[in-house]
């Protein structure tokens, strides 16, 4: 009976949602918001504008665990239900009526809005992440991505801190002490790309060639961080804009970075949020760089934004344009050759999904991330190139055109290419969208129209053949040189070091152990431009030559490295290792690496330092202490890390009871 319950509740809440958007069509927000800092919560009042479609006896929100202080509709009291999960209002709903629902709510979200810092020595902020169906955890909203409405933002927070939401920033008002923030969407959109970001922050600004305002927004203390960070947003923008053929469909475009963010980046509309983690100086720049996830999130803007699947049978409409176009606009700056070697990396992943049998439809909405992005950026490749360029974009800009700020299934946009191509694309759909695994001949048949694919596929040593020596040194791709290195690294020779950053950044890596003949030139890895090469570096020759650790720690002292501090953290490991260097500092250096594991440094830093620390066998009480508040992380993988390392560990007498202790104290 139980059973027959659950699927009863199953079925009406999602007949409410169909039945909904057939009787009601809500148009406008206008919300009003604040925040409770000491206890994280959202206090708001909100306004509902809604047609009504046909007669009907109740409208609902969804709303997640709010406590409502007011419920007005048109200024009147009017009957309502909170069942924790909606706010049902009751009425007698004639069609062809206008109404204004208004609610006062108090809530402390469990998710989609979070306070960061305020409690600890991390940057305070206040930032959202409603992808799926969570905006409701923080604002009264509908969590069905066919509702679109015009979503307008007015927020009162300390002046001391810059608030950034959708749209258009009308006004700002100071009123002791506080500011009162006032953005407007011009256009309608999914409740789950509704966006606020609070901190402390400067601004770059551009504007693109259409005129559009761009605002990059970055911490005070990253003004050097800046530019390579955002570097070719203005050039992709531009890019993206003619390559696509519709115009940018909203007021202006923001980014802004985020401490410890869920994702890579989320495509909020108009405002882009991300995570600190790719705010990179020009040396990181070569390594890891926002680019593309600069250029996906971008791409969002049409294809997720614009035009929204209407469920997750569609879903790669979103994921797999917004791959494709930013492999369009990184080609517009790195070259051919760097776009098809993603094509071809993104083949590879998919060609494991095929080996393990976990390939799946690009129509399955169960499918993972690389079939939704890289299969879905494939088959617009593929259908490209059997269409023609003209016809798949006039068939793009139609796409768009007919469904502007609607909802779109994959039929919608197969039946414009046909239109525009003249083709009938039964047999594409069936190969490239239905298929369970993926078409790696016709993906290969593909990359190989590359001659840089060519070549690549073509320089093979795995069965040491008599041209692998020449290969080393060649005028052949850096993939291709990296291929050989890994393939052969007990062949190389003082020569290959003179190759470009990238052939050294494969010795450093594939070359673990280092002759005699070797050692010169491999040390001059340590004054590399790349951060990945001088961490291989240290830690190879650390290893490799005991009797020299100390220059090598001397030399690489002052770097700190990627965002995760790989050079800095790998660095005191090594320190605390060699039982004769600096023997007073050895205290600091491990306070300061314990120090990486605390709440004060995103998940990335704390992830490192925690496995540094467990290699090392350090668990003192502030290395329990920084574990079991980890556990708590809203990041379920950062979580899931630390609860699967606190199990291990207290299945040690020595810990248990401490870890016990520290658990139930918190």
């Amino acid at each position: 009976m139980k059973h027959l319950l659950c699927a009863f509740l199953i079925f009406f809440t999602s007949l409410s949602f169909s039945q909904q958007l057939e009787v009601v069509d809500f148009t406008r927000v206008d919300a009003k918001l604040s925040f409770d800092i000491e206890a994280s919560k959202v206090l708001g009042v909100v306004d509902y504008y809604f047609n009504i479609l046909k007669p009907t006896d109740s409208v609902f929100l969804n709303a997640v665990h709010m406590d409502f202080k007011e419920v007005l509709l048109d200024d009147r009291s009017i009957s309502y239900k909170n069942n924790k999960t909606q706010l049902v209002v009751h009425s007698k709903f004639q069609t062809g009526e206008s109404h204004r629902l208004r609610v006062a709510y108090e809530t402390v979200p469990k998710q989609a809005l979070y306070f960061v810092g305020w409690g600890n020595e991390a940057p305070d902020q206040i930032w959202t992440q409603g992808q799926g169906k969570y905006t409701s955890n923080w604002l009264p909203s509908l969590d069905d991505t066919n509702d679109k409405m015009e979503f307008d933002l007015t927020v009162t927070f300390n002046s001391a801190y810059k608030v950034v939401a959708n749209g258009s920033l009308l006004a700002k008002e100071t009123i002791a002490g506080n500011t009162i923030w006032k953005y407007d969407m011009a256009k309608p959109m999914s409740s789950y790309l509704v966006a606020l970001a609070i901190g402390e922050y400067n601004k770059l600004e551009e504007v693109s060639s259409s005129g559009i305002p761009l605002e990059m927004y970055f911490y005070p203390a990253d003004s050097l961080r800046a530019e390579p960070t955002y570097r070719y947003s203005k050039q992709m923008f531009d890019f993206l804009e003619t390559e696509i053929g519709i115009p940018y469909p909203w007021q202006n475009y923001k980014q802004v970075p985020v401490h410890d963010f869920l994702y890579a980046g989320m495509e909020n509309t108009s405002t882009t949020i991300f995570s600190d983690a790719f705010v990179v100086d020009s040396t990181a720049f070569v390594d890891r760089n926002y680019v593309n996830v600069n250029a996906h999130e971008l791409a969002h803007q049409w294809f997720g934004d614009y035009v929204t699947a209407k469920s997750g049978e569609h879903h790669w409409l979103q994921e797999g344009f917004a791959t494709y176009y930013a492999l369009l606009a990184e080609r517009e700056v790195f070259g051919k050759n760097y776009y098809y070697w993603r094509l071809y990396e993104y083949a590879q992943e998919l060609m494991d999904q095929n080996r393990s049998g976990t390939s799946t439809s690009l129509l399955n909405p169960k499918s993972s991330s690389t079939t939704f992005y890289k299969r879905g950026a494939w088959a617009l490749h593929a259908l490209r190139e059997q269409v023609g360029a003209i016809a798949f974009k006039q068939a793009v800009v139609n796409y768009l055109k007919t469904h502007a700020f609607s909802n779109v299934e994959t039929t919608d946009f197969i039946s414009e290419v046909e239109a525009t191509s003249g083709q009938d694309l039964s047999q594409f759909v069936d190969l490239w969208l239905k298929q369970v695994e993926f078409p790696m001949d016709e993906a290969l048949e593909s990359l190989m129209q590359s001659a840089f694919i060519q070549e690549y596929e073509m320089v093979d040593c795995e069965l040491a053949t008599s041209k692998c020596s020449y290969y080393l040194t060649a005028p052949i791709s850096d993939e291709a040189k990296r291929k050989v290195i890994s393939q052969i690294p007990n062949q190389v020779t003082p020569e290959v070091f003179e190759g470009s950053l990238k052939t050294r950044q494969a010795i450093a890596q594939y070359v673990d152990k280092i002759p005699l003949s070797l050692k010169a030139s491999y040390e001059t890895l340590l004054k590399d431009g790349s951060y990945a090469t001088i961490e291989a570096a240290l830690f190879h020759l650390w290893i490799n030559f005991p009797e020299d650790r100390e220059n090598y720690l001397n030399a690489t002292s002052e770097l700190i490295g990627f965002n995760d501090k790989n050079i800095r953290q790998l660095w005191l490991a090594l320190a605390l290792s060699t039982p004769l260097y600096e023997l007073d500092k050895k205290e600091a250096f491990l306070n300061e690496l314990v120090g990486y594991s605390s709440p004060k440094y995103g998940f990335e830093v704390r992830l490192t330092a925690f496995n540094y620390l467990n290699s090392l066998g350090i668990y003192n009480e502030q290395v329990l202490t920084n574990l079991v508040e980890a556990s708590k992380h809203y990041n379920w993988q950062f979580k899931k890390f630390a609860k699967d390392m606190l199990e291990e560990l207290s299945k040690q007498p020595d810990f248990k009871a401490t870890i016990l202790r520290l658990q139930n104290s918190n």
